[in-house]
């Protein structure tokens, strides 16, 4: 109860100031932006708010992702997102990091104050995936639940399964490298995030312990295109839909804001 009696004034607060031309957030949030080049090229298909329930169905849920345009509007959501914000409702309460390698068997705790002003930084080429620390998941509910319920989810379900959120932030030429799991969203709110996506009768070479970022600069370059990955890069309002057991893997241009709902 406490928890909520101090998150509910941060929280509601600023949502008086989500009107047109009441906005005084910075466009970026607050968050550093990045120096990682954004690659034009997007071989993902994507679709409008026009894409019907049983068309999502038919035509991208079981076979190919897509990346989805104007189907939510998380702008209310958007502004309690801002760098500020976070730190007012968040700032003491502890955050789980993982370790930014295929299987984050590695978990440190610390406050979010922390994580956010101590280690929240661009992802250093020389360092391995391991010994880097990210943070994405892992939410304690009965902390962040508050934000969430301000969060617009895609229209579309899966049969049989039931959404669960999962929030990150995470500093620019960071991210987690070549995985798989189960369908889901994952949509972007301030930054740039760069997908690259491979079916899963097709692994990709990648050692699970080297960062996206160094997979980029040493193994991308020298794959023919016939065996490189659908990519595509993700701006603020982009969610990418994702089938089960799909390969992905992710790399923050910016220090990006995103929240993914996984289908389980």
């Amino acid at each position: 109860m406490a928890v909520a009696a101090r998150l509910l004034p941060l929280l509601l607060l600023p949502l008086g100031w989500v009107r047109p031309g009441a906005c005084t957030d910075p466009p970026d949030g607050g968050w550093l932006a990045g120096s990682v080049p954004e690659e034009p090229r997007c071989t993902v298909e994507r679709a409008d708010a026009s894409l019907t329930y049983s068309l999502f169905l038919q035509r991208f849920a079981f076979s190919r992702p897509v990346i989805l345009g104007g189907v939510t509007d998380n702008s209310a959501f958007r502004a309690l997102c801002t760098r500020e914000k976070l730190l007012a409702a968040f700032g003491p309460f502890p955050v789980r990091l993982s370790t930014a390698n295929t299987y984050s068997y590695r978990k440190v705790d610390v406050p979010f104050q922390e994580y956010v002003e101590h280690l929240l930084k661009p992802q250093d080429p020389a360092r391995l995936g391991s010994d880097t620390l990210y943070f994405f998941g892992d939410n304690n509910f009965t902390e962040w639940g508050p934000l969430f319920q301000h969060y617009v989810p895609p229209p579309f379900r899966i049969p049989g399964t039931s959404p669960a959120y999962s929030f990150g932030i995470a500093g620019s030429g960071s991210g987690v490298p070549f995985h798989w799991h189960g369908p889901g969203f994952s949509e972007v709110i301030f930054g740039r995030k760069r997908w690259f996506l491979y079916p899963p009768d097709k692994t990709p070479h990648f050692h699970p312990n080297e960062t996206t970022l160094a997979w980029l600069q040493h193994t991308y370059p020298t794959l023919p295109p016939a065996q490189r990955p659908l990519e595509c890069t993700l701006h603020p309002g982009e969610v990418l839909y994702f089938p089960d057991r799909w390969w992905h893997a992710t790399l923050n241009l910016d220090t990006s804001v995103f929240i993914s709902t996984f289908l389980g």
